[in-house]
């Protein structure tokens, strides 16, 4: 299978709803993660022996006691109770030891772990988030990370001290008494069956938990985001009802989830106490023949007891680990997706000071999304360094497609994209991204500061070159009068700003990232007439030396460009200048006398 087949398979994974195979198989990928704190892990796992052998040293001092102390003298008994409570603090400090390291290992974990799947998110093509949902893949990063900090961080530990119980007890079962032992040896494929068994069904129904609670997560995000639109259209109760259908379904799930893990402990408990009890049984009878002491008989009843709970303990973690796997499963799936688009192993480097050439060569492509209908189809042009050009069409006609592949967030599926003469599929696409500044329709704006923003596009920027930048782009005058001036919060995607303020500061971050290559995509189109007046300015000086692709239905916008190519369902059908084009009497006209109320 190639690599391409493979990442198919795992984004049709990660963006699936199959439970898959029913297995702790995902657990192991943890591994990596688990081995670059090897020395915490080890000190962690010596803490555990160290606790599992004072605990089985318990019934060996209640079995002398009972034997011979009960019938010596009081310093004998002193003495037995003195080493007891040797032991039990052995075990309170190996224990709060073990707790500890195991908790803070698994903490260690799922914050790597988290870094990891955001990184590996942050560097996925953009067909990837075509087909999923980004309130699904918070879930994933959040609680399905906070499930395996659960198994990583308590249950595999409990789970490591319950076995070495069990198996610690069962040998000093066997050195006790052999006969009891067979009764209690009989029983185990009795009591493990039904673990294996039941434990398929716990994995495959919390990962449908999962499932549902990351669904539920998804469409919370999305109402959420669009709070306004939501309040507007009065949709609130229709919203908060089809959340609560998404809730229930989460809940049901995880129902469904809880009630296979009570009924697989049910049954261990049962099954394990009720062979105790048989053994005792077994072992009283032993006692009144004279064949066994009390004390020996009393230190077999605690090691079967600590070996049947442990083996009880064990089925209950047993269902937590299966949820983790579930959980790993999902996470893993993400990190196994590669991006379509990607540096080959030889990428080709572009010069430092690049010329931003750009030209398209039969250019056909079509979205994954959309694989039956191309977005452009046969697309051929070049731009010279230096030179402005606008791209006219209507909606749907391909002009945001053409800046797309530009950026390379897509590679075409027939013909070449180039950048100064070289083919940008041969480049990195960070390094091929570098040399570019967009300004998108629709602006970009994090939940920090204004100086934070605009610095985005140049991150180790001086607070002169940020000022500077939203002189040009002509938001200093707004920006002076918030609260805080360039150090004010502006909330989760600028909500505390109108739509022209917003564009404003995107513009000035694409300045401030001074590129020879500007991509503006309608980039005045929320700006009112002074504003725009203004912010025309600011770009046409920033355009001074640089190519630069516009994307406008303004006439301001295309008035100033050297060249316009007009593009109808993703075809190039007219090209020239404005006054060309209007003599035309073609598709740029009937647009400009619809748009720009020109004859």
């Amino acid at each position: 299978m190639s690599d391409s087949e493979k990442s198919a398979a795992a984004e049709r994974a990660a963006q699936g709803r199959g439970a898959g195979r029913t297995s702790l198989k995902p657990l192991r990928l943890l591994v990596p993660y688990v081995m670059r704190y090897r020395g915490r892990a080890l000190s962690a796992l010596a803490a555990l022996v160290v606790a599992s052998l004072a605990t089985l040293a318990v019934p060996v001092a209640v079995r002398r006691m009972i034997d011979n102390g009960f019938s010596g003298e009081r310093a004998l008994i002193d003495n037995y109770f003195t080493v007891m409570i040797g032991v039990v603090l052995v075990l309170a400090l190996a224990s709060a030891l073990r707790f500890y390291l195991v908790t803070t290992l698994g903490e260690r974990i799922v914050s790597d772990l988290r870094e990891e799947v955001f990184a590996h998110l942050t560097r996925l093509s953009p067909s990837f988030f075509d087909r999923s949902q980004t309130g699904e893949m918070m879930s994933r990063l959040t609680a399905d990370t906070t499930q395996i900090k659960s198994a990583v961080g308590a249950s595999v530990s409990v789970a490591l001290r319950n076995f070495f119980l069990f198996v610690g007890a069962g040998a000093m079962m066997v050195l006790t008494s052999a006969k009891l032992s067979l009764f209690v040896l009989a029983a185990i494929p009795v009591i493990v069956l039904p673990l294996v068994a039941f434990g398929r069904a716990v994995r495959q129904r919390s990962r449908q938990a999962q499932d549902s609670l990351a669904d539920a997560s998804a469409y919370a995000a999305e109402t959420i985001g669009a709070v306004r639109t939501l309040q507007a259209f009065t949709s609130e109760g229709y919203a908060a009802k089809r959340f609560h259908g998404a809730v229930e379904a989460a809940f049901e799930a995880a129902r469904q989830s809880t009630l296979s893990r009570s009924v697989l402990t049910a049954i261990a408990i049962f099954l394990i106490f009720a062979s105790v009890v048989i053994v005792l049984w077994v072992g009283a009878n032993d006692v009144l023949a004279g064949d066994m002491t009390p004390g020996r008989l009393s230190q077999f009843v605690l090691y079967a007891v600590f070996a049947a709970g442990g083996l009880g303990q064990l089925s209950e973690v047993w269902g937590e680990v299966q949820q983790a796997s579930g959980a790993a499963e999902r996470l893993f799936e993400i990190l196994h997706v590669k991006p379509d688009v990607k540096a080959p192993a030889n990428p080709v480097a572009l010069p430092d000071q690049a010329r931003a050439e750009v030209a398209f060569d039969n250019v056909r492509f079509f979205y994954p999304t959309r694989p039956e209908q191309a977005a452009l189809d046969g697309v051929s042009f070049r731009i010279a360094p230096g030179e402005k050009v606008a791209i006219v069409g209507p909606s749907g006609a391909g002009k945001s497609t053409i800046f797309h592949l530009i950026l390379r967030f897509y590679d075409p599926n027939v013909g070449r994209v180039t950048f100064d003469g070289v083919n940008i599929a041969d480049t990195d696409p960070r390094d091929l991204r570098r040399h570019i500044a967009l300004v998108p329709q629709e602006s970009a704006i994090f939940a920090a500061s204004v100086r934070d923003n605009i610095a985005f596009g140049k991150p180790d920027a001086t607070d002169a070159e940020i000022e500077r930048a939203a002189d040009m782009a002509a938001a200093t005058t707004f920006i002076r009068r918030l609260p805080n001036g360039f150090s004010t919060l502006i909330g989760e995607r600028g909500v505390t700003l109108s739509g022209g303020q917003r564009q404003r500061i995107a513009i000035a971050r694409a300045i401030l990232r001074n590129a020879p290559l500007l991509l503006l995509d309608e980039a005045t189109s929320s700006l009112d007439a002074e504003s725009e007046t203004l912010v025309q300015e600011a770009l046409a000086h920033s355009m001074e030396g640089r190519t630069t692709l516009v994307i406008a239905h303004r006439l301001a916008t295309v008035l100033s460009c050297d060249r316009i190519i007009v593009l109808d369902h993703g075809r190039i059908v007219e090209e020239g200048t404005h006054e060309q084009l209007t003599g035309t009497g073609g598709l740029y006209a009937r647009l400009a006398r619809l748009q720009f109320g020109v004859a």
